[in-house]
């Protein structure tokens, strides 16, 4: 997971380094995009694994007749 870009709670902090604030969040925001998208994929790796091993128990619980 991509660092939390730092914004300076004093506000005349933040108004002296506006500029490079907003440039740290550009690459933030790009960085949690592609983390989402990771974590979508493997979400759904994860489900479909579940499913199919869901759909094992089944067809054992049948061969031993349960």
């Amino acid at each position: 997971m991509p660092l939390r870009p730092f914004v300076p709670s004093d506000p005349a902090a933040a108004r002296e380094y506006t500029d490079i604030i907003r440039r740290d969040f550009e690459p933030y925001i790009e960085d949690i995009q592609t983390h989402l998208r990771c974590l979508e994929a493997e979400h759904a790796r994860a489900f479909e694994k579940a499913r199919d091993v869901s759909e094992e128990n089944g067809a054992f619980l049948e061969m031993v007749g349960q």
